[in-house]
């Protein structure tokens, strides 16, 4: 798949988001703090990351935890996965959360989310009086019986 230029201002002195591998599906994206930050349990906070992005008309960019930080530290991103809008020019902030029973400390450079960036199809609404007949129909929340 041909990449997707996409135009960014970096206000930190971090390397620029990178994907790990060349399977990677995310961007690590790293905090731009002046001195660490400590996360009590439970205790959640915005994350600067210094990124200001142009994303192009059609696409979001999705920031997603990372599944090591959550593992080993019991931080992960609220609000999973957060959208960034096409039209946002604001800075890109990660709210962090510790889900842990200890302190947890975040270093400046530290990576503490991934970027992700997806194709966003708009919908166009048709107004109905009734929906097509399906096996499954109006059966929700656990109703396919598969555990």
């Amino acid at each position: 798949m041909p990449a997707v230029a996409v135009k960014i201002i970096y206000k930190a002195a971090n390397a620029l988001p990178s994907y790990a591998t060349d399977g990677s599906s995310g961007m690590d994206v790293r905090a731009h703090l002046s001195e660490p930050l400590t996360l009590a349990p439970l205790e959640r906070k915005l994350i600067p990351t210094g990124l200001f992005v142009e994303i192009p008309q059609g696409y979001e960019i999705q920031v997603r935890p990372r599944s090591g930080l959550a593992l080993k530290q019991g931080l992960t991103c609220l609000n999973s996965p957060g959208t960034i809008d096409a039209d946002y020019r604001g800075e890109i902030g990660v709210i962090l959360i510790n889900l842990s029973g200890q302190e947890q400390t975040i270093q400046p450079g530290d990576r503490i989310a991934q970027l992700v960036l997806q194709e966003v199809a708009r919908v166009e609404w048709i107004t109905a009086v009734s929906l097509s007949d399906t096996t499954r129909s109006e059966g929700g929340f656990g109703h396919t019986g598969i555990q």
